[in-house]
């Protein structure tokens, strides 16, 4: 089985292939760049690189967030689009499981996390199993602060990922001592290819039901909400 997954939730932009298992071919940046002009260019040139062409794929899989708001949406709508095109399955991932995978065989919780401004991180927390990663904690938006407490009242070891950790490394050290492990700058970002494995364990998305896992409104749509309630209150 040919698979194409891709990741463009946040800043690095990641594509894989893997074929029976094994990655034949990978492409990652983080560069502050827009996702919409380069993910298709990155995919052909790839798919060029390994001498295969898209009908060559059998399933699709990609990074559903939470993360950036415009890059979950360029990839989710890429691969549902080329999914529909190729008449192929498509699987969506949690952005924050695919980056958990770098963490899979610490033998201990593992807590990825992304930066969602005004002192509030997406997070989860997950535990390594057979098959992947089992969740621990739900994903949830949720001030770091509070988060941090209530990890550290577990008094576990826990590793943490995140290419946001230089804003919150030492409010966690702050809170959990030694408690914390976190590893070097390169564990900190997603790799494709896992995310193309952690894919390859669930079962296929209903294309036209898989949306975005943003776990949280839209600042905009937000503020309509509450606009919205108030006329009616």
């Amino acid at each position: 089985m040919n698979i194409l997954a891709m990741d463009t939730s946040n800043q690095l932009l990641g594509i894989a292939l893997l074929r029976d298992g094994q990655l034949i071919g990978e492409v990652t940046t983080n560069l502050r760049k827009n996702h919409s002009v380069r993910l298709m260019p990155a995919i052909n040139q790839l798919l060029q690189e390994v001498n295969m062409t898209p009908q060559d794929l059998d399933k699709i899989i990609v990074a559903k967030g939470p993360g950036s708001y415009t890059g979950v949406r360029i990839g989710l709508t890429t691969a549902k689009s080329m999914a529909w095109a190729l008449g192929i399955p498509v699987t969506g991932v949690s952005s924050l499981e695919a980056l958990a995978w770098q963490g899979r065989f610490f033998n201990a919780s593992i807590c990825p996390f992304f930066d969602a401004r005004r002192g509030l991180v997406y997070t989860g927390l997950y535990q390594s199993q057979t098959n992947g990663l089992a969740l621990a904690a739900a994903e949830q938006n949720v001030l770091m602060e509070d988060w941090l407490q209530r990890l550290a009242a577990t008094r576990r070891t826990i590793l943490f990922l995140s290419p946001d950790m230089d804003k919150h490394q030492e409010l966690i050290q702050t809170y959990l001592g030694d408690q914390a492990v976190i590893p070097d700058g390169p564990f900190h970002m997603a790799n494709p290819s896992h995310l193309a494995l952690a894919g390859s364990y669930k079962e296929p998305d209903n294309l036209h039901m898989l949306t975005p896992n943003y776990l949280r409104l839209a600042e905009a749509e937000a503020k309509w909400l509450e606009k919205e309630q108030a006329t009616y209150d």
